[in-house]
């Protein structure tokens, strides 16, 4: 299209997602997605390219620090849980709706565990496990220290373990698997059914630049088009966007790439005695991207076991990005910041100094920490997606390096993007609602809107961490909804 409405640049699953909401909030809206690769969730939100935890705070150990005083913070815990639930709800009215055709098809139940051994992790643990189910988001929590009880959730977490070893794990049955891909598939294959949304495949926005009140958009092969909003949904590629948009709320930010890697296993054997996501605890001065886990996976309907994932350098901020990504990123108004940030972090550079230069036994030995009867021969090394995490200017520091996702968005509203990692996808509604509001504050205050909104996310507006009520309704509906 040459002048659409909403131009929305990369085709994963916040892409999707804002087209969704979008189309369902004004119908008469024309939209053009643009995808610099073949096809559509090519890279983060591809499947092999993210853990498909659906990070729901569940068992992820560093959503829950522990204090000084020893006690476990769970807030942030209790804010990813909500959010994925009520991106569970937004799924769930879409199956209701048509538009997602096959939830099998990207989610699946699925066991999360907390695995740890030792007496300090495991004082840790069940401290996590009392402070967190006083929350009713948390209730049906089970922890155990009983060899018996851990390995009938997940049998090859005591292969091989002596007795006498301390160890400790929480549970939580309603956990699941997702396809991200899948869904973001789904979700784009809904709207270019759609009169006035257009999908352009091999295509690169090469230019960006303000049009008045819009933006003009060149595009690789010398077309232009123009448009009155513009969303930045490119993975590690929003970053460079944002700079060339010019927008002051995008001077000071950076961004640091951190690639990941995955053992998979290839014996079915061992695959069929695993059915859960097992999390245990990061490495000193490991990112929160590399907390170790052994993760069952439902891809395209097979089951697959990994293990990692393994932190790794690369410059590119996309597994199909440049060598020269981080360096062209380095800009004036951010240099300082990111000077700043890495001079801060050096534990971090440390860690992916060491985490480049494992051998495959390195690595087996890491998975044996987990399952010891692990055998070097039984896994292969497969690389992950390429995530990039936010560096931005500090009053105090001059510069931090943020983990997870931020919102920035043009004043005027015309313009928005998402930048930084987990927990990313599983939190795209509430991510998007925050986009909507930041860009079309108008709309959003309306009483039409305030209606189509309550009926695609039924919990916005409420807060489920108090309200247990809304929580136990809503959850259920989603559950029956996606076949849960």
């Amino acid at each position: 299209m040459e002048n659409p409405d909403v131009t929305l640049i990369g085709a994963g699953i916040m892409s999707a997602t804002l087209g969704i909401m979008l189309r369902r909030l004004n119908p008469e809206l024309s939209i053009q997605i643009i995808e610099a690769l073949p096809g559509v969730a090519r890279e983060s939100s591809n499947a092999w390219n993210n853990a498909g935890t659906g990070h729901a705070a569940l068992c992820e150990l560093n959503y829950t620090p522990q204090a000084a005083d020893g006690s476990v913070e769970i807030a942030k815990a209790a804010a990813i849980n909500e959010q994925y639930e009520t991106t569970k709800h937004f799924w769930a009215h879409l199956v209701e709706r048509g538009v997602i055709t096959d939830p099998a098809a990207f989610i699946s139940p699925c066991p999360h565990m907390s695995f740890v051994w030792g007496a300090a992790n495991r004082d840790f643990l069940a401290k996590r496990h009392a402070a967190m189910t006083k929350s009713h988001l948390f209730q049906s929590m089970e922890f155990s220290t009983e060899h018996a009880k851990i390995g009938e959730w997940a049998p090859l977490l005591l292969d091989d373990r002596s007795p006498d070893e301390t160890l400790a794990a929480t549970r939580v049955e309603g956990g699941t698997d997702v396809n991200y891909g899948e869904l973001t598939k789904q979700l784009i294959a809904h709207l270019v059914k759609l009169d006035n949304v257009a999908l352009a495949l091999d295509t690169k926005v090469t230019n960006l630049s303000r049009d008045g009140a819009g933006w003009k958009l060149r595009l690789d092969g010398g077309k232009t088009i123009r448009s009155g909003f513009v969303f930045i949904g490119a993975g590690g590629a929003a970053l460079p966007l944002l700079q060339q948009s010019g927008i002051p709320e995008g001077k000071g930010f950076g961004g640091f790439p951190v690639s990941g890697q995955f053992l998979i296993c290839g014996n079915p054997a061992i695959i069929d005695r695993h059915a859960a996501k097992v999390y245990g605890k990061a490495s000193v001065g490991a990112p929160p991207m590399s907390v170790p886990h052994l993760d069952t996976r439902v891809i395209s309907g097979h089951r697959s076991l990994l293990f990692g994932p393994y932190a790794g350098f690369s410059p590119k901020y996309l597994k199909s990005g440049s060598n020269f990504d981080l360096f062209k990123s380095v800009k004036p108004d951010n240099l300082g910041p990111m000077l700043a940030a890495g001079k801060d972090n050096m534990p971090l550079t440390k860690y992916l100094v060491n985490e480049c230069r494992k051998s495959h036994d390195d690595r087996c030995d890491a998975l044996r920490g987990f399952f010891r009867e692990a055998e070097n021969q039984d896994w292969k090394l497969i690389n992950a997606g390429q995530r990039v995490q936010i560096i931005k200017r500090d009053p105090k520091k001059t510069g931090v390096l943020r983990f997870g996702t931020e919102v920035v968005a043009a004043s005027d509203g015309s313009l928005a993007t998402v930048l930084g990692a987990s927990p990313g996808a599983s939190t795209a509604v509430s991510i998007i609602l925050n986009v909507l509001e930041k860009s079309f504050a108008k709309e959003m205050a309306s009483a039409e809107w305030k209606t189509r909104l309550a009926e695609m996310v039924p919990a916005y507006g409420l807060d489920l961490k108090t309200d247990a009520a809304a929580h136990a309704e809503l959850g259920a509906n989603a559950a029956a909804a996606l076949g849960l």
